[in-house]
């Protein structure tokens, strides 16, 4: 399993024009659940998400985790993550969880996130998505699953 993660001021996603998950501060989160992928890969996902302490404290130190300051996280389903590019020009995603599975497991994961206190939102996974995002920093970051 693998979270892009972005520290944003402010994030949304849209499906068919209508807004299906918003955040302020916090966490947009680009999930991709991989072949062979279980709950115990989401649970450490959620801890270390959970606790990365990348928000500035009053000394400008990345110290502060997403609850320190208060955000939230937006979640969305992105098995694209999965892609290997090292052949040729198309992208496989064999390494890419089923279907299936994968809903399973992005519901998991967000509602780990939310029995830890912290307020999320999600996307609408299989759909066509927008995402719009402000990268705070910027601040990208790739976590996975061990």
């Amino acid at each position: 399993m693998i979270a892009l993660i972005q520290r944003v001021s402010e994030a949304a996603v849209t499906v068919e024009g209508e807004t299906v998950g918003r955040i302020g501060r916090g966490f947009l989160v680009l999930l991709g659940v991989g072949r062979g992928d279980i709950e115990t890969d989401a649970d450490y996902l959620v801890e270390k998400v959970a606790g990365l302490r990348i928000f500035e404290d009053e000394n400008g130190k990345m110290n502060r985790s997403l609850s320190d300051v208060g955000g939230r996280m937006l979640v969305v389903s992105q098995f694209t993550l999965l892609g290997d590019c090292r052949k040729g020009r198309r992208p496989s995603f064999g390494n890419a969880a089923d279907p299936e599975t994968a809903n399973r497991l992005y519901g998991y994961f967000a509602r780990r996130v939310a029995e830890k206190g912290i307020g999320v939102e999600t996307g609408r996974f299989g759909a066509m998505m927008a995402v719009s995002l402000v990268n705070d920093g910027p601040v990208t970051l790739i976590v996975e699953s061990p």
